[in-house]
């Protein structure tokens, strides 16, 4: 292709207006195609305009296909009444189900916040491999 700067820009400006408009020339006709090629080069890379729009049209198709999702899930990161939270978040080496009062709970959760990213990852990645049935890599 032969893009010469000026028509591009002259495009460019004109569809960050939001006017609607059409190659009248092959000058023009050679800036859509290269915005066409950069386009679809954009769906192979990660976290691209291009590559969302490709992953929203699949979760529209799946949608259509398969229906809406029916059910939602909440997962906190840093449960202070979870028994693996409060073992992660101590200090002590073995597990003794002695159940602490709230406030020592909290306090010892949230002054460990190593503790409670260790069981929202603990927990995610459970959910992941029980309920999705898929094996993430740990």
């Amino acid at each position: 292709f032969n893009i010469e700067p000026r028509v591009l820009q002259d495009l460019a400006t004109r569809l960050k207006n939001g006017e609607s408009v059409v190659a009248d020339s092959p000058a023009e006709s050679d800036c859509y195609q290269l915005i066409k090629d950069l386009d679809h080069i954009g769906g192979h890379v990660q976290g691209s305009l291009t590559n969302k729009k490709y992953m929203r049209n699949e979760i529209w198709s799946l949608i259509s296909y398969k229906g809406a999702p029916s059910w939602y899930i909440t997962l906190s990161p840093a449960d202070e009444r979870h028994p693996i939270c409060l073992y992660f978040a101590d200090d002590r080496r073995v597990f003794r189900p002695f159940i602490k009062d709230e406030r020592l709970r909290r306090l010892l959760v949230s002054k460990n916040p190593v503790a409670g990213a260790r069981f929202f990852h603990l927990m995610v990645h459970n959910f992941i491999k029980h309920v999705l049935g898929v094996y993430p890599e740990h």
